[in-house]
């Protein structure tokens, strides 16, 4: 059985601690490899070295540190095919898509290469007799980011690539689910120059969780992962006095209203919803029909939902893959059965699917359901699988109401060819990302990711400038190079401008 270990001191090892966790291939059903698990001594070893990298790394060069961000670049852009063949085998996302997982967290590296002009600080000459003040951003020291199994390269280039840029080291903990993808990346990180721990991968369930939040010489946590889970960090994490971005769970609605081109946005919304098997924090899981938009709408996902190629994400003609394991599986399918209970109509069926020689793959077909409504499960919770809701409503007004009165605002759409109609929506709803014929508005890499309300916890987003501001303090600067002989005689009382 292969064994997965961490990634400390730029080199591999297996720690102290005797747990290891299993690593499933979820087309297959089966196990294939099995993963450290860290404990507090695995995590204390990590942090210190760290520490050691970083107290070097903050002082190299803008110059120095943006070479190896361009190495680091090349390398992972060469590498693409390996690392989506990775991800693929331990998520089971379709090959295609897992390359672009990995194209979106190349571009997050790309902006970071940009890294001399995003820090550079501002300069006020002659604020008041010969004084005058300028600004810089100085890194915070080791950063640790907690990511998700959904994405095993992109969430996480979210941040390394900026942090490290910025001049912190890095210590990441990454899903115990599919911990592969994090170990090719340290590798690359080392190939491009990186000095040895600045870039740490610890493996990890709760005890490695807990064992971060709380340790002193970690300065800042970044997370992302389901809301419970991020209202848990924040709350911990902030209580040790760390700068923390929390993001957590989604309910995404895209309201389609009548004008919307229908054929389109029915094409839309069955990739937004089944891509990558529903596993995405950004998904459409909830269908808001405005008035005469419901019957051919539903019609139209039904032919769509139904035709949806799943399979093995390794087969080229695969368009969705296995959930990522039985346990998600189960669950999913627990939601769809309480939610046909509870009165929805089931439309598309995908509970009993099998996969012809992948008979014990982790699968669930597409799922959709009509006559859903608020107070349902089906609408309340995250399920994080394959499954799309219909809810009827009769006015764009109505639909607005229903997405601001959910405790998620991650990301929404509206499908509508009126620009005022857009307009309104864009300005009423209460999410942080919109889009506008558009079903997941991921931001790229130049502007920042995050949503509102129980969707974030914390006061910045992630990548982007926020960023690049989440991982500096900054510093202002005011001098004075007093040109008289002797002293100058010193102010009692408040300094202004003269």
């Amino acid at each position: 059985m292969r064994t997965i270990e961490h990634w400390i001191a730029g080199r591999p090892t297996t720690g102290s601690g005797d747990r290891r966790g299993a690593v499933w291939n979820p087309a297959s059903g089966h196990q294939q490899a099995e993963v450290v698990l860290a404990d507090q001594a695995d995590t204390d070893l990590a942090v210190r070295s760290a520490v050691d990298a970083f107290s070097a790394w903050r002082t190299a060069s803008l110059t120095a540190r943006t070479r190896v961000l361009f190495a680091f670049r090349e390398i992972m852009n060469g590498r693409i095919d390996e690392l989506a063949a990775v991800i693929s085998d331990e998520h089971g996302k379709a090959v295609s898509d897992a390359r672009g997982e990995v194209v979106r967290g190349l571009e997050v590296v790309e902006f970071a290469c940009g890294i001399p002009h995003l820090l550079k600080g501002d300069f006020s000459d002659q604020i008041s007799a010969g004084v005058d003040t300028h600004s810089f951003r100085q890194p915070l020291g080791v950063v640790a980011g907690i990511t998700p199994f959904n994405f095993p390269v992109m969430v996480p280039a979210w941040m390394h690539p900026v942090a490290i840029a910025c001049g912190n080291a890095f210590v990441l903990k990454p899903s115990e689910r599919d911990p592969s993808a994090s170990m090719l990346v340290a590798q690359m990180w080392a190939e491009a120059g990186l000095p040895a721990g600045v870039f740490t991968v610890l493996h990890g369930d709760r005890v490695a969780v807990d064992a971060i939040l709380d340790h002193p010489d970690i300065a800042a946590v970044s997370f992302v992962g389901s809301t419970p889970i991020a209202s848990y960090v924040h709350r911990r994490a902030s209580a040790a006095g760390k700068r923390v971005q929390a993001l957590g769970g989604a309910k995404n609605h895209a309201v389609v209203l009548p004008d919307a081109d229908l054929d389109f946005t029915a094409g839309q919304l069955i990739a937004a919803a089944y891509g990558s098997a529903g596993e995405r924090c950004m998904a459409i899981s909830a269908v808001v029909a405005v008035d005469s938009a419901a019957d051919p709408l539903v019609a139209a996902l039904k032919e769509r939902a139904a035709s949806i190629r799943v399979g093995p994400g390794r087969d080229a003609d695969t368009e969705m893959g296995p959930v990522v394991t039985a346990h998600a599986r189960d669950r999913i399918i627990g939601y769809v059965d309480r939610g046909v209970a509870a009165g929805a109509a089931l439309i598309v069926d995908g509970r009993d699917l099998t996969v012809p020689g992948h008979e014990d793959g982790f699968f669930v077909g597409p799922c959709l359901l009509d006559g859903v409504t608020p107070e349902m499960e089906l609408y309340t919770d995250e399920i994080f699988g394959p499954v799309l809701v219909v809810l009827r409503v009769a006015t764009l007004r109505e639909a607005i109401g229903l997405i601001n009165a959910s405790p998620y605002g991650n990301g929404t759409a509206v499908f509508t060819s009126s620009a005022a109609a857009a307009r309104q929506f864009q300005r009423e709803v209460t999410v942080g990302m919109i889009g506008i014929n558009v079903p997941i508005p991921v931001p790229m890499a130049y502007y920042s990711f995050g949503g509102w309300k129980d969707s974030l916890y914390g006061d910045r987003h992630i990548h982007g400038p926020e960023g690049v501001s989440f991982y500096t303090r900054a510093k202002v600067v005011t001098s004075r190079w007093p040109h008289r002989a002797g002293p100058e005689p010193a102010s009692y009382h408040f300094p202004t401008a003269t």
